[in-house]
C-alpha cells in the first residue's frame, strides 16, 4: 500500500516536471507566444509607418502640389506678387515682474 503511494507520487512529480520543470515551462511557452504576438503586431505597424514615409518622400520629390503646399506651410514663402503673407506673433506677457 505504502510502495503503491510512492509510485503514484512519482509519477504525479514527473508529470508536473513534464508539464512545468525543464528548460522552458508550460509558462515560459505561453510567455513567449504572447511577445510574438506582440512584437508582430509591432512589426506589422512600423511596415505601415515606412510604406507612409516612403509615399511621402516620393510625393515630396515628384508631386508639385506636395511640394508647393510643404514651401507654404513650413517655410512660409509665396507664389507671386499679389500674395502677401500675414504673421503674428505671440502676445508678450505685460505683467509686471517682481
Amino acid at each position: 500500500m505504502l510502495a503503491r503511494a510512492i509510485f503514484w507520487l512519482i509519477v504525479a512529480g514527473a508529470a508536473l516536471f513534464a508539464i512545468q520543470g525543464g528548460e522552458y515551462s508550460t509558462m515560459d511557452l505561453w510567455r513567449q507566444r504572447q511577445r510574438k504576438i506582440t512584437l508582430k503586431a509591432e512589426t506589422d505597424s512600423l511596415a505601415h509607418d515606412v510604406d507612409s514615409l516612403r509615399a511621402l518622400a516620393t510625393a515630396i520629390q515628384t508631386d508639385r502640389a506636395t511640394q508647393e503646399r510643404i514651401a507654404r506651410e513650413e517655410f512660409g514663402m509665396v507664389r507671386g506678387e499679389k500674395e502677401i503673407v500675414y504673421r503674428f506673433d505671440e502676445p508678450k506677457d505685460s505683467s509686471p515682474k517682481r
